[in-house]
């Protein structure tokens, strides 16, 4: 594939940019003016209320009195405590993603038969539409999967009879197609970025329509087809923590916004995955993977809390790895004390890393989650709780599956499609009114100034004026 060059020199772009900073620059005074909540986070950290949803719930304090007080983290799905979800399916060792995609989606737990027969209908939809690997994903190989993903979804939209149509009954049939569909579109897209950027080989395995979704992903992209029951359940266990996380978040939020104006399912979905990607929301586990390479590689014996200590807080102060000041798998919005999805992924981290020698690397990242509040507490003046959250343990486990980590976000993806779906339907049949937040203008006013008379440098404005008092005037 020939990529196109940008035909803008960097004197272009300087060109082009040189005032961008100060057009766009907005006093920050006039955020606490006018009462401007920046990411619809309210002043003690609570979230802004913007809509109702029996899809999920996220737990993590309880207010008194106006004051927040911390407690442990649960996380419901459709009322039912997810971890109690996720105990049962591994106390007899079955496969719990496909459950949990039919609660959040139809609303109630499935018996036996509603869920064999919906794994069999979500086996038959996992093929892809006929040529559309070979033109859609093959043919424009993505140096990141997640863009691909979302290219591939907003494709779909061509392959559809009847794509617009807003329906519960016609967007549930999209759903259902999606969430069998995406673990095929993610490994195929990884095989073609492995051969078109890494020079390796690639391997598109046939689908087994019997398979669970995690043993599906691990058949299409190990090159020997090999897994072990243990491996798949561990998966497994991860694709069902982060199948949903309430209407809140950016990438639901998101999906939500985008269903409110009526377009179609292909489009809400795109921009789930689109949000998902940011580092700040689904693409954190890469960070954290990195992270936990950069202390291992820098801070010397790291069997030793007090380098691992001395490390976190070259962190911290922006001295070393991404120079943010973030200890990354550390802290949620929600959550306190803990986040439930952490608490079961370091326990099945810790079982798993005893199975393949990898205690040293596990107990890392066990002093990260130990020695961060410490830090923070002691270097910065910070006392609120810091739990760990999913992100600290979920690249660790698919690091010990061998799974690259192109794929890590994509796999969020992948899983969050169930939530996405959920919340898109939930939106349909009970928003019946367009998002539309208001943002308040700032900008002076000015007068026109004729071409010939007009200055290379931009003009400065002066402080608003709230239009009662120009009117005034």
């Amino acid at each position: 594939m020939v990529t196109e060059s940008t035909p803008l020199t960097k004197e272009n772009l300087d060109f082009l940019i040189s005032n961008i900073k100060k057009v766009n620059a907005i006093n920050p005074a006039y955020f606490e003016r006018y009462g401007v909540k920046r990411g619809l986070r309210n002043s003690d950290g609570t979230g802004v209320m913007a809509g109702l949803t029996r899809v999920c719930s996220v737990d993590g304090y309880y207010l008194n009195d106006g004051e927040l007080v911390p407690h442990e983290g649960h996380l419901f799905y459709r009322g039912y405590d997810m971890s109690e979800i996720v105990r049962s399916a591994q106390k007899e060792r079955r496969f719990g993603y496909e459950e949990v995609v039919w609660l959040l989606i139809f609303g109630f737990l499935p018996n036996k038969e509603q869920l064999d027969t919906f794994m069999e209908i979500l086996g038959k939809c996992r093929e892809l539409p006929p040529g559309f690997s070979e033109d859609m994903i093959m043919k424009a190989p993505s140096k990141d999967i997640m863009n691909k993903l979302a290219r591939s979804v907003l494709a779909l939209y061509s392959y559809d009879d009847n794509p617009d149509d807003t329906s519960v009954d016609n967007v549930i049939r999209q759903s259902v197609q999606l969430i069998a569909r995406l673990p095929a579109i993610m490994s195929y897209s990884y095989q073609v970025k492995r051969r078109h950027f890494y020079g390796k080989s690639m391997y598109i395995h046939p689908i087994k329509p019997w398979q669970s979704t995690a043993e599906c992903i691990l058949n299409s992209i190990r090159s020997d087809r090999k897994f072990t029951k243990d491996e798949a359940l561990l998966l497994d266990t991860c694709l069902m923590m982060h199948a949903e996380h309430g209407g809140g978040n950016n990438s639901s939020f998101a999906t939500r916004v985008l269903t409110s104006s009526g377009t179609d399912t292909y489009s809400a979905i795109a921009a789930g995955i689109g949000s998902l990607k940011g580092p700040r929301h689904g693409g954190a586990n890469i960070k954290v993977s990195n992270m936990l390479d950069d202390i291992r590689e820098n801070a010397g014996d790291i069997t030793k809390d007090e380098n691992v200590e001395k490390y976190l807080i070259k962190i911290i102060n922006r001295e070393v790895f991404d120079k943010s000041g973030l200890i990354y798998g550390m802290g949620h919005a929600v959550y306190t004390l803990s986040d439930p999805r952490a608490v079961i992924l370091k326990e099945e981290a810790r079982k798993f890393a005893e199975k393949c020698g990898r205690r040293e690397e596990f107990n890392l990242i066990d002093a990260v989650e130990r020695l961060t509040p410490k830090v923070f507490r002691e270097h910065k003046g910070i006392n609120k709780p810091l739990c760990a959250n999913v992100d600290l343990y979920s690249g660790f486990i698919y690091k010990m599956l061998d799974i690259p980590q192109d794929l890590y976000t994509p796999l969020f993806a992948v899983a969050r499609v169930a939530g996405w779906s959920a919340h898109r339907i939930e939106e349909l049949t009970t928003g019946n009114r367009i998002i539309r937040p208001a943002y308040k203008s700032v900008a002076a006013p000015r007068n026109y100034v004729e071409l010939s008379q007009r200055s290379a440098a931009p003009v400065v404005e002066n402080d608003y004026v709230p239009v009662s008092e120009r009117i005034k005037k």
